[in-house]
């Protein structure tokens, strides 16, 4: 629960008693890779914290093709929002693609947490306009430059990820092919010796 303590320590928004009353409400959960936090289509009233491991949002077609849209990491907050708030069935699926720790709350406990300590507003509205921030400038590379330029960027940004999630995921994020990516990763390891 350390890290989590941490996490909800930020910006010195709560007190250390405010801190030991919230965590006491999460619980610890293992996953495994493949295994999911959130399937598409589930209505969630679940809050997660990271504590070890990694796990994707991704999305399906028509065609039942999976697209990954972010990568969540240890020391992060993750919850399908319209799903948590507004009890509407998830759009996208959250899966472990490592061995994975969650620390997990209900939506109620949350809740409850939130009314009893009004500066928990405060701190889960300064975490969710960070992480927003940060999905804006993951798109905006994204959507720019070649294939190779966005895999130098992710690599620059995420070289954590680069070494513990499959490349078939990192191929998906970065919207190109697997064998696009096995290309460019061998074409940068020559050129870099």
């Amino acid at each position: 629960m350390e890290n989590l303590k941490r996490a909800l320590s930020f910006g010195g928004i709560l007190g250390e008693g405010d801190i030991e009353e919230i965590t006491a409400d999460f619980t610890v959960h293992h996953l495994k890779p493949g295994q999911h936090f959130i399937t598409p289509g589930e209505v969630s009233g679940q809050l997660a914290f990271v504590d070890e491991g990694v796990f994707r949002i991704y999305v399906t077609n028509d065609e039942q093709e999976e697209a990954t849209r972010y990568f969540m990491r240890k020391n992060q907050f993750m919850m399908d929002i319209d799903c948590f708030y507004n009890h509407r069935p998830a759009e996208s699926g959250v899966q472990a693609v490592t061995e994975a720790r969650l620390l997990i709350t209900q939506r109620d406990e949350w809740l409850r947490s939130s009314e009893r300590i009004p500066k928990l507003f405060i701190l889960t509205k300064t975490l969710t306009e960070m992480a927003l921030i940060n999905k804006i400038k993951d798109n905006d590379f994204l959507h720019f430059g070649t294939a190779k330029q966005r895999y130098l960027e992710f690599m620059k940004r995420y070289p954590d990820l680069a070494l513990s999630v499959p490349q078939q995921y990192i191929a998906s994020y970065l919207q190109i092919t697997p064998q696009s990516l096995s290309r460019i990763r061998r074409e940068a390891v020559n050129h870099h010796p």
